[in-house]
C-alpha cells in the first residue's frame, strides 16, 4: 500500500499479521526487555519487515537496533523508517546515495483521542483542518496532519540529531494531489545546496488506515 506513494528507489515490505515464530537479535531485545505483549509483537514484526526489506535491497540480516529517540539504526549506506499500528506494519528503506533520508508513518482512519489536536495543530493549519473535515469528511483530517507531522519528524532526525516539535512546521495538505508540503519554522541541517527548511510528501488511504510518506531525494 505505502509503496504507492514513495519513489522508485525505495524498498517497502508490509505486514497485516504479527509472525509469532520471529526472533529478536539480542541488540534489539534491549528495545522491548520490558514491554507489553502487544508492543513486542508489533516491534517484531516490524523488524521482521526491515530485515525483509534491507534483503531486498542487498543487504544481509543484521540487527536494527534503537537510537536515544527510538529511531532505528540502519546499516552504513542506508536511511530507513519503520511504522506500526492496528493491523498494519511496514518498513521502507532506500540506498543513502539515492535517497537522504525518509520518514513512514500509518494511523488509523480515525478520529484523535479528545484534546490532542490543540497539542499538534497551529492556529494557522486549523481553518484548513475545519474545511477538509466539511467537504471530504470520509477521511479524518486531523489524523492525517498528526501523520504527515510524524513523517516529517522521522525524516528530519536523522538528518539534524534533535527535536522537531509539532510546532515548529506548517503543513498544508491538498486533498486532491494526495500531497502535503510543510514549512519548518526552525533552521534546519546543511543540505547540499543549503539549510533544510521545507519538505514535502504523499499520503494516502487505504483499508481504513492513513498513510503518509516523505522521501528526501539527492541531488
Amino acid at each position: 500500500m505505502i509503496e504507492a506513494i514513495l519513489p522508485s528507489g525505495v524498498v517497502v515490505v508490509e505486514a497485516r499479521d504479527d509472525e509469532m515464530a520471529a526472533k529478536l537479535f539480542p541488540e534489539e531485545e534491549l528495545a522491548v526487555a520490558t514491554a507489553v505483549e502487544k508492543r513486542r509483537r508489533e516491534f517484531t514484526t516490524a523488524r521482521m519487515c526491515a530485515r525483509a526489506a534491507l534483503e531486498r535491497l542487498g543487504f544481509p540480516a543484521v540487527p536494527i537496533p534503537t537510537g536515544t529517540r527510538g529511531e532505528p539504526v540502519w546499516p552504513v549506506g542506508v536511511v530507513g523508517s519503520i511504522t506500526h499500528c492496528d493491523r498494519y506494519r511496514a518498513c521502507a528503506v532506500a540506498r543513502a546515495e539515492e535517497v537522504v533520508s525518509l520518514g513512514i508513518d500509518a494511523e488509523p482512519n480515525a478520529p484523535l483521542p479528545e484534546g490532542l489536536l490543540a497539542d499538534i495543530a497551529r492556529p494557522e493549519e486549523l481553518p484548513l483542518l475545519s474545511q477538509l473535515e466539511r467537504e471530504l469528511p470520509d477521511v479524518h483530517w486531523d489524523r492525517l496532519l498528526f501523520s504527515a507531522k510524524e513523517s516529517i519528524y522521522k525524516t528530519w532526525f536523522p538528518l539534524a540529531r534533535r527535536w522537531l516539535g509539532f510546532e515548529d512546521a506548517v503543513v498544508e495538505i491538498e486533498p486532491e494531489a494526495g500531497v502535503f508540503t510543510a514549512q519548518l519554522l526552525v533552521c534546519g541541517p546543511p543540505l547540499a545546496d543549503g539549510p533544510l527548511w521545507a519538505l514535502s510528501g504523499k499520503w494516502t488511504v487505504c483499508e481504513g488506515t492513513i498513510l503518509t510518506a516523505v522521501a528526501l531525494r539527492a541531488r
